[in-house]
């Protein structure tokens, strides 16, 4: 984390066009980092204190902190537990004496306390399922192309099968009809949007489907 402290005491506040060099500068730099912790800390430090943005510096260093761990296959880091004082306290110490030492503390902490809970959820949720791994988008096209379509609910089987000859595997067609008709079945007003279905085309089927 040396590096993300020297980077630090050569920036000042600058012009515009000096802001952009500096800003074009730090998302360079990273790639000459080989550990991915000390990149994402260095993230982390750098943009919150350059400001390249009007808005949500802070915000936007905290999500791409998590690019160098996510391309390692690294658990996410989040500040859901960090209490406020103490990350204002920290960045402040960035902002005005240019000591990193506090805000690394609070990296570390983050992480351990972010890395314990995600193998929780993890843990909780199992293994991916390797075939809604394989087909992620394709319930989604033919859900919407049915609702779009406003396809009754005696027709529903025929044509999901139709549109799976073109598309789905034939071992996995059987499959991929019940998934899509479960989640068919579990159409509301809470979820139709994931599907990129717009509001009048999710009324209009509502219609269609209610009363036939």
């Amino acid at each position: 984390m040396l590096l993300a402290s020297n980077v630090l005491s050569s920036i000042r506040w600058m012009a515009p066009q000096l802001i952009e060099e500096n800003f074009n500068q730090i998302l360079v730099t990273p790639s000459k980092i080989s550990d991915p912790f000390e990149q994402a800390f260095f993230v982390m430090v750098q943009l919150p204190y350059l400001q390249p943005f009007d808005d949500v510096n802070k915000r936007v260093s905290r999500l791409a902190a998590n690019i160098p761990l996510i391309k390692r296959n690294l658990a996410p880091l989040s500040f859901v537990d960090v209490p406020r004082r103490i990350y204002t306290e920290a960045i402040l110490g960035v902002y005005e004496l240019k000591k990193i030492d506090l805000l690394k503390d609070v990296f570390i902490w983050a992480y351990e306390r972010s890395a314990a809970r995600y193998a929780a959820v993890r843990q909780a949720l199992g293994e991916p399922d390797p075939f809604r791994l394989r087909y992620r988008e394709q319930p989604r096209e033919v859900i919407a192309e049915l609702v779009r379509s406003r396809v009754v609910r005696k027709d529903v089987t025929t044509r999901i099968a139709a549109w799976s000859k073109k598309e789905i595997d034939l071992r996995d067609r059987v499959q991929f009809t019940e998934i899509v008709e479960a989640e068919l079945l579990g159409l509301h007003e809470g979820n139709f949007a994931r599907y990129r279905i717009r509001p009048s085309e999710f009324a209009a089927w509502q219609q269609v489907w209610a009363a036939r």
